[in-house]
């Protein structure tokens, strides 16, 4: 019996597609008369010679081609049995995408004014949900022909424009607000997140319905990652080190390779932690620079591998070189090397 009607409907939850191609593959024949169906959690975008004329709702639609029964079949013979006029239905998920989860993969640096460094780093982790708006729009700006599209072809671009948001209100929010007092304005940070949002979902065809910040707090980056952004000098760095070796001795009292290590070889952490101490809290900025008994600058009890640098005249990456080597002795607290004045002039003698 000779092919009259097509009926086209796509009876799935899709629950992780967002659109849905008919055909997935290649163009459709549809003669005039055929059926579409739509379910309620659907929507049908039409297309005829490559252009989307019209979005169908929930229901059943006729749709019209220029591909007449029967006289069609005769038609494609001159087109080797490919019709001329093509048609492909697009099935649109309307289904709220919910409990989306997002994250910060690298902290988001905020001024913090008056406090530490000045800065600080936040980590944040939420959920988010999104819906399809303008079927039509989503189709034609993202899906092209693609069969099948689904949740993992958009993800990363929605995390990027929120988080991008979210560091943008951040900034702004921070010239105002301590990083105590962001850390507790969850709920308006997600609902600003949201306003700024819309207008870039909406140029794509979606609409965002939800944004929730679940946790927001300071970032727990060590010492040398801060240094690796660029956002520590070796004087600020050297303290971190040492409030660093003083937590982790307090941390392990019965001892091992941290702080307590370097207190039974003479390092002198008593004048590591008033150095650190004082550089914190600028109470050591304007003291006056050790004078030997001729007048030039004495040496350090206690140095740094920077500050042996200096005093060799050479680079910090040599002396740790020499350090681990073992040509030069030193001791590690936390993951900081410290000499001892008398290694450092052991080293010159030998």
């Amino acid at each position: 019996m000779a092919r009259i009607f097509d009926v086209v409907e796509y009876p799935s939850e899709m629950k992780d597609e967002i659109v849905h191609r008919f055909p997935e593959t290649g163009v459709a024949d549809l003669r005039i008369g055929s059926q579409v169906i739509v379910r309620e959690s659907q929507r049908v975008v039409f297309f005829r010679d490559g252009k989307a004329l019209d979005t169908f709702g929930p229901g059943r639609h006729t749709i019209v081609t220029a591909n007449v029964p029967k006289l069609i079949d005769f038609i494609g013979k001159a087109f080797n049995d490919r019709t001329p006029f093509t048609a492909e239905v697009y099935y649109v998920s309307m289904r709220d995408f919910a409990d989306r989860k997002w994250g910060t993969p690298q902290p988001i640096i905020v001024s913090n004014p008056g406090m530490g460094l000045g800065v600080a780093l936040l980590q944040g982790f939420g959920s988010y949900s999104f819906q399809v708006s303008d079927p039509l729009q989503f189709v034609t700006q993202l899906v092209g022909a693609q069969g099948v599209y689904r949740m993992s072809d958009i993800e990363n671009r929605v995390r990027s424009m929120l988080l991008s948001k979210l560091q943008d209100l951040l900034g702004e929010t921070a010239a105002s607000k301590s990083v105590v007092e962001l850390i507790g304005l969850t709920e308006e940070l997600g609902a600003g997140v949201r306003a700024k949002a819309q207008d870039d979902f909406a140029a794509i065809g979606l609409t965002l319905k939800t944004f929730y910040i679940a946790n927001l707090k300071p970032s727990v980056k060590s010492a040398e990652e801060l240094r690796a952004m660029g956002m520590l000098d070796m004087q600020t760095y050297t303290q971190l080190q040492a409030a660093d070796a003083m937590r982790d001795a307090a941390q392990n009292p019965s001892g091992g390779a941290g702080l307590t290590a370097g207190i039974g070889a003479g390092v002198g952490i008593g004048n590591v932690i008033n150095q650190s101490l004082q550089g914190m809290t600028g109470a050591g900025a304007n003291q006056a620079e050790p004078k030997a008994a001729n007048g030039e600058a004495a040496m350090p009890s206690v140095m740094t591998p920077s500050e042996a640098a200096a005093v060799l005249r050479v680079s910090e990456e040599d002396v740790i070189a020499a350090i681990q080597s073992g040509d030069l002795k030193a001791r590690k607290i936390g993951s900081a090397y410290r000499i001892s004045k008398e290694a450092l002039e052991k080293f010159l003698a030998e």
